[in-house]
């Protein structure tokens, strides 16, 4: 499955303006061949834009979804983004992934907060593997730090999933997560994983860049620079199961030995 990921800050603070630059990466991404599209951690409303968060924050299923259904629908292609979403008095860090018919295949809260800022602004999710059937791969979703933690990849890879997107909002001096740490779990856990990042300051921030999918041989198929663009690889379940096969990393696993672990 050609996978476009959209290395973007968007327009912060502005949900009118990040559906219309989604929809325009929507139509070149599926005019390449595209059958999903990955857009960054928060990029419906922006990451550092403080109390707005909780008042841009909608419900899984409320206006700006149906709007990015409708953009799903007309180009042809599944997106996942990132965006704050309001469950009663709380507002988690999530990502929904949605179909290219509109359906909303799956909604995934972040289990893992970073810093003083997400603590202050989310609630912590508590399901740790969200997974959706995608065009013949098994797509699961994380968000950003959520990465970093091999226990969550690990349980990933266990219960299947091909595909571990992952909108993210990587700051720096933490550029070796992208240029590193991504094409070692895509290896250790044999699957694809697509990063894609948030680019340029944004309040306190600095964003890296460097969005990539890596393959189950740990190396990557795309990269993006330091810019915002739309860059593309290709998931390919052949070379996948090909790669499982030959890099028993799971099978031969002894999970009698790693009670102590947790």
């Amino acid at each position: 499955m050609r996978t476009a990921l959209l290395q973007s800050s968007g327009r912060p603070g502005s949900t009118v303006e990040n559906l219309k630059v989604l929809d325009e990466a929507a139509g070149r991404a599926a005019a390449a061949g595209a059958g999903l599209l990955v857009a960054p951690e928060m990029f419906l409303t922006g990451y550092a834009i403080g109390d707005d968060i909780a008042r841009l924050a909608e419900p899984a299923d409320g206006d700006c979804a149906d709007a990015i259904a409708e953009t799903a629908i007309r180009h042809g292609l599944a997106i996942a983004y990132g965006y704050p979403e309001r469950a009663g008095d709380a507002v988690f860090n999530s990502a929904q992934l949605i179909s290219p018919d509109g359906t909303r295949l799956a909604n995934y809260r972040k289990t893992h907060l970073f810093g003083c800022f997400e603590r202050d602004h989310f609630t912590a999710g508590d399901q740790p593997v969200v997974q959706a059937e995608l065009d013949g791969l098994r797509v699961g979703i994380l968000i950003c730090y959520d990465v970093e933690f091999p226990e969550n990849v690990r349980a990933h890879a266990l219960t299947g999933t091909d595909l571990l997107v992952v909108p993210t909002a990587q700051m720096h001096p933490f550029q070796f997560v992208a240029e590193s740490m991504i094409p070692v779990r895509a290896f250790e856990n044999q699957m694809y994983v697509a990063y894609v990042n948030r680019v340029g300051r944004e309040g306190e921030f600095e964003f890296v860049g460097l969005s990539t999918l890596a393959g189950p041989d740990g190396v990557a198929r795309t990269r993006a620079g330091r810019a915002e663009e739309l860059v593309l690889a290709d998931a390919d379940p052949a070379f996948l199961a090909a790669s499982r096969e030959a890099n028993p990393y799971l099978r031969d696993r002894r999970p009698g030995l790693y009670g102590p672990l947790v």
